[in-house]
This record gives structure tokens, C-alpha cells and sequence, in this order.
């Protein structure tokens, strides 16, 4: 079916073409309309629809339906529609819908099974980009916020990778300033013997277990390795330099543990640090003073970020000298953009909202051909943990959040990575851990998964009974003429151009959307017919179209990270 719905956007766009010379010419139309197809809400509307023939009404101020009788006339006499439709039919003020013959839809079965692994994959495109997701300062370990950005960021990675681009996966994270000063503190304080609630405890310091944890590995001189560092401590209650050193890798290493049981491997490891050590963020300040974008006052020196849309001016140089938060923030995309990266997203919490005009401005500002709009930005909303009913707001390891590996003990890698990407990012979220336990339909994880195991059931009964899966390519595809055949196939038919669509915009939850739509539509499937014990030719493109579905609910798991299980407890007997 997708050599199909490319031949008929081919023919549409030919149409198009043709029917608006005359708005084109006249200069009410700057071009003509884009061959789309859509999906019809309710199945018996069609297969596809075609909206084009408002728009190019208006152009050529005619009545909607006459442009669509017009439209319909042209369309028929293409070779391509009288190849793969059955029929055209406009609706309302001026719809076509379209209804595919059989052979188009079940094309789609040969189609999967031939590209197995790869339907829906574009070919390489020389392109690159940079995904920059949970960054997380090493002062903790990860939170549930922390893993909404894994899974998202996971996710669009993959997605990006389906069509066609190579991706690298970039953990930036600040390894000086504030934040560790009060790691180092903290760790210091409990090799003094103190205890949060004690006096001479800071009020500033963090509380959480893991800090008595980093202070006894440190008597004990462990060494500690992360994926981009080690350390060993000396041992020494007063080596500050050494124990602020020592808790950044014990947590780094922490980290990477969370990440491992969360099954995420990062590319590239970004020190904030190595903006200084580098030159980086005095490159930039003088590149913005250079080019006339700041000003002093106050003793202060700030950027012009309102001639380039932020709401007030920044402070770039605090009137004591340290330079604010996003000034490295600039330096660091201008990094990006200088290793060659035009395509480059951040992954980061709405807290972040403002940062953006700012660090947007700033890149302008620096002149140095970054385009407009660089980078793009997701940003999710909060977690809320709930758990027998109740929210959950502490854990005692972190002293203060719920971490991913708690959500990952309590579930599974595989709930924690569907559930986390089953909204969209801009949108809070519950996650139920009791929900994310059981094993029925409630479940969206097991309902997908479930899809999958029942599948594998089935083929494994149909192989016991003398049938070979090799022989599938070789299936009669035109008996699959079933109402629930034809809304499966056509489900599997749309699966590349959601993949197009879902990284397009940004949006890795339209995978767990369709993968929700695919499994629903084979259930229904499953229970509107009967697999095994109809006749020969018949059930074997039944299992051809099963297969098909086996493949695609897996290449869509596989781009959330989550697992295509062969057997589950609930697994039913094949029908």
C-alpha cells in the first residue's frame, strides 16, 4: 500500500498542479495546495480524504464542491487512481473521500515483510543532529523528571534515526559553581559526623542518604569510575578539593547506573567546565561586546536581548564578576553549532521557558550564521508519582524527589519508558505505579506488548501444525477481504508517515498514540475471526497479515526502547 498511496499523492499533486494554473496566474494563489491525504475519522467515510478543494475554491472563488466535482473528473482519468481506487466520492462542503481497492490495502502485508526491520526507515540523508536531554548536575542521583527526559529524548533520537539522520546523544552537565560547592559541603559536614536536623547542619546542604554513602566510600579510599571520569579518595577529612571531586564522580557513576537500569547509552559526556578551560565563554562575551550588544551599568555588563525578542535586557557580567547562567549557555550552543550540528534539541523542563528568547538572543546577537530559531526546544511538564492510591513525594535514597530507579524497581524499564512517553511532553503526568503492575488492558504497556506476545502465539501453533514462515511471502494476499482486515492494514500502511510526522514535529508520544490504535486494531482482529483450522490458502495470509503486525508492533516498541515479548502471562491460546 505505500507504493500505492505514493502513486495517488503522485497523481493528486499532478492534478493540483493543473487545476490551479489559473489562481497561480492571477496571483490569489502563491502555489498550489500540497498533496496530503488524510484519514478519515469514521471507516465508513473511506480510506483516505483529500481536503484540497477548499483552499483552492477560495482562490479561484468557486463553490467548494464544484472545484471538488473537478478535482474528482481529473483524478480519474490518472492512471495511478485507476489502479489502487474503487472509488471517489465528495462530502460535505467539498471532502473527497476515497476508497482503495483490496489490492492496495493488502499490498502493505508484502511490504513489511520484505523491508522487515526496516519498513518504514528512510535512507541515510547526510544530515546530523544533536540531542541534548536530562543533563542532569551531579549532585543527586536522577529524579522522575530526569526520566521523562530520558524517555523523550531516547525516543526523538530513535525517531530521527528512522529517517535517515545520524544522531548523537549529549549529557551537558555542571561540574563547578554553586551546587557542587554545597555537594563538597555536605559530604565534608558528614565526615565531621553530622546528620541533617544536627546543629551546624547547612540549611543549604542536601539531605539525602546518598550523601553518608559518598562520605564512607571516601574514608574508605574507593575509586570510583563513571563513563567520562575517575577518582580515587585520599581519605583525608579536610582534602576538600578532594572530596568535591571524589562526590561529582561517585555520583557520576550513580548516574550511569540510573541510565544503565533505564537502558541508556549516551554518546557524549559535555563538561560546563571545558566552556572556561576552553575559551569558549570568553570568546563569546568579547564577540558580543565586539559586536556592540552590550552595555555596562550598574557596574554590570548586559546583553541587548529585547532587539531580539526577550522581554527585558540580561545581565551577562554580575557588578562582582561572576558571569549568570547563560552566558555558558550561549558559549555551549555556539559550540554545538561550530561542530557542525545545525540540527540541534533540548530536552529540559518548563521551568526552562524563559531561558529560551535569552539563549535564542544571545546567538543572534553573536552574529557568527546561526539561523533563527536555533535550537529547538521540548519542554515537558512535572511527574507525580502515585502509589497505592497515595502520591509519592519522598524517597529515602534521594532524601527529597522519587528517583528513575525507583520507578524502574517498582515497574519496569518498560513501563517506565512507555508510560513516560505517553503524553504529550507539554502536558503533566501521572504515573500509577499500581497501574503500571497489572497485567490487563487498563495497562497500555501490557495491552501493546500483549498484542505482540498473542501474535507470537498463534504462529508458534500454526508452525507446530506443519506451517513455515518462509512461506509467508508467498501468501494469496487477496483473501484478506475481512472489514477488521482491511482497518489493520490500513493501520500498518500508516505507520512510515507517522514516523515522518512524529519526528517532524517533535512529538515521540504519536509512536506510543499508534502503537495503542495498531494493537487495538489487531485485538479487534482477533476477535472477529479465526486463524487456524479455515482453509489452507486462507489462514496462511492470516498469518501472512499477522506477521506483518508482529513486525510493525516491534519496530514501533523498538523506537520507545521498550520490548516486543514473544510469551506473557496472559497469553491465550491461538483461535
Amino acid at each position: 500500500m505505500i507504493k500505492a498511496k505514493q502513486d495517488l499523492l503522485a497523481a493528486l499533486d499532478h492534478v493540483l498542479q493543473s487545476l490551479s494554473q489559473e489562481a497561480v496566474a492571477a496571483g490569489t494563489l502563491a502555489a498550489a495546495p500540497a498533496a496530503n491525504f488524510e484519514t478519515p475519522k469514521q471507516a465508513s467515510h473511506g480510506d483516505l480524504a483529500c481536503t484540497a478543494a477548499m483552499p483552492l475554491a477560495k482562490a479561484l472563488r468557486k463553490n467548494p464542491r464544484e472545484v471538488a466535482q473537478a478535482l474528482v473528473a481529473a483524478l480519474q482519468a490518472q492512471s495511478a487512481v485507476q489502479q489502487w481506487v474503487q472509488a471517489l466520492e465528495i462530502a460535505g462542503p467539498g471532502f473527497v473521500n476515497i476508497r482503495l481497492k483490496d489490492a492496495a490495502k493488502q499490498a502493505v502485508v508484502a511490504e513489511v515483510l520484505q523491508d522487515a526491520a526496516r519498513f518504514g526507515q528512510q535512507a541515510a540523508c547526510g544530515r546530523s543532529a544533536l540531542v541534548e536531554f536530562v543533563s542532569a548536575n551531579p549532585t543527586g542521583p536522577l529524579h522522575v523528571g530526569h526520566a521523562r527526559q530520558a524517555a523523550l529524548g531516547d525516543a526523538l533520537c530513535n525517531l530521527f534515526a528512522t529517517q535517515g539522520w545520524k544522531v548523537l546523544r549529549e549529557f551537558y552537565y555542571n561540574d563547578a559553581g554553586v551546587q557542587i560547592a554545597t555537594l563538597a559541603d555536605s559530604t565534608h559536614k558528614r565526615l565531621q559526623g553530622l546528620k541533617p536536623g544536627m546543629a551546624g547542619w547547612p540549611e543549604a546542604a542536601y539531605n539525602g542518604d546518598y550523601i553518608q554513602d559518598i562520605a564512607d566510600a571516601f574514608v574508605r579510599r574507593e575509586t570510583v569510575q563513571a563513563d567520562d571520569r575517575s577518582y580515587t579518595a585520599s581519605g583525608d577529612v579536610n582534602d576538600l578539593d578532594g572530596i568535591r571531586q571524589f562526590a561529582v564522580a561517585y555520583l557520576r557513576r550513580e548516574q550511569d547506573l540510573d541510565l544503565q537500569a533505564f537502558g541508556l547509552k549516551f554518546d557524549h559526556y559535555f563538561l560546563e567546565t571545558s566552556l572556561y578551560s576552553g575559551g569558549d565563554v570568553e570568546r563569546t562575551v568579547q564577540r558580543l561586546i565586539d559586536q556592540g550588544k552590550t552595555f555596562e551599568e550598574g557596574g554590570a555588563l548586559w546583553l541587548r536581548t529585547t532587539d531580539y525578542g526577550d522581554d527585558k535586557d540580561r545581565v551577562m557580567r554580575k557588578s562582582e564578576g561572576g558571569y549568570t547562567y547563560f552566558v555558558p549557555d550561549v558559549a555551549y550552543h555556539i559550540n554545538k553549532f561550530q561542530r557542525g550540528y545545525t540540527k540541534c534539541i533540548n530536552i529540559q523542563g518548563t521551568d526552562h521557558h524563559g531561558t529560551i528568547a535569552r539563549v535564542r538572543g544571545g546567538l543572534q546577537a553573536a552574529d557568527v550564521g546561526i539561523p533563527q530559531g536555533f535550537p529547538d526546544y521540548v519542554l515537558h511538564k512535572m511527574v507525580t508519582v502515585m502509589k497505592g492510591g497515595q502520591e509519592v513525594k519522598i524517597s529515602k535514597r534521594a532524601g527529597s524527589y522519587v528517583t528513575l530507579r525507583d520507578l524502574v524497581d517498582w515497574t519496569s524499564r518498560d513501563a517506565v519508558r512507555f508510560f513516560l512517553i505517553s503524553r504529550k511532553a507539554d502536558t503533566e503526568f501521572t504515573f500509577d505505579v499500581d497501574l503500571a503492575l497489572q497485567q490487563n488492558d487498563e495497562n497500555p504497556v501490557f495491552y501493546v506488548q500483549y498484542a505482540h506476545a498473542r501474535i507470537c502465539s498463534v504462529l508458534r501453533h500454526w508452525v507446530s501444525q506443519g506451517g513455515e514462515e518462509a512461506s509467508l511471502s508467498e501468501a494469496d494476499l487477496s483473501q484478506l477481504t475481512a472489514p477488521t482486515e482491511a482497518a489493520l492494514m490500513l493501520k500498518l500502511a500508516d505507520y512510515p508517515r507517522m514516523l515522518s510526522s512524529a519526528a517532524q514535529d517533535l512529538a515521540p508520544h504519536d509512536v506510543a498514540f499508534y502503537l495503542r490504535d495498531l494493537a487495538g486494531a489487531f485485538h479487534s482482529y482477533y476477535a472477529a475471526e479465526r486463524f487456524l483450522g479455515q482453509e489452507a490458502g486462507l489462514t496462511r495470509a492470516r498469518m501472512a497479515l499477522l506477521a506483518a503486525t508482529r513486525q510493525v508492533l516491534r519496530n514501533a516498541l523498538a523506537v520507545l526502547g521498550v520490548s516486543a515479548p514473544d510469551a506473557m502471562e496472559r497469553e491465550a491460546s491461538a483461535a
